[in-house]
């Protein structure tokens, strides 16, 4: 991409709202980790991710994570730390993810929305990945 066209994206991108998620990234002690399957009527229908949600007015990025995986798969969140932000733009949205490493919850997983969710190892077996998916991915090689 040209110098132009990256100022062109970046003004772009500065125009649209951002909308803030907080994403789980929950890995087990053997290094497997949760992606879960977007449900129908959701853009990306059947692309699977990471779970999570939007941030709520006046909410902070682990009270919203704690919030979505409770609503999502019925898990408390025990332990979390912020890992990495990521910054895309989607045709339907531009999104600011904080992806937090969950190591520790209650509970056991299950798709309280309908949703697909499957235990995974590097690499991935599931597709499509949402396109946001796949640099958290590359980290958690690299680690």
């Amino acid at each position: 991409m040209s110098d132009q066209a990256n100022a062109n994206a970046s003004a772009n991108a500065g125009a649209r709202p951002v909308t803030e998620v907080a994403v789980g990234v929950l890995v087990q002690p053997d290094g497997r980790y949760l992606l879960a399957q977007r449900p129908e009527g959701k853009p990306y229908a059947g692309y699977w991710e990471f779970p999570g949600g939007k941030l709520e007015q006046g909410e902070t990025v682990e009270a919203a994570l704690a919030r979505e995986l409770h609503e999502e798969l019925g898990v408390d969140v025990t332990a979390c730390h912020r890992w990495h932000t990521l910054e895309h733009d989607y045709p339907h949205a531009y999104v600011r993810l904080y992806f937090c490493k969950v190591t520790q919850w209650t509970g056991e997983p299950h798709g309280r929305e309908g949703q697909a969710f499957v235990w995974q190892s590097l690499p991935a077996t599931v597709e499509p990945l949402l396109p946001a998916t796949i640099p958290v991915l590359e980290w958690l090689a690299a680690e």
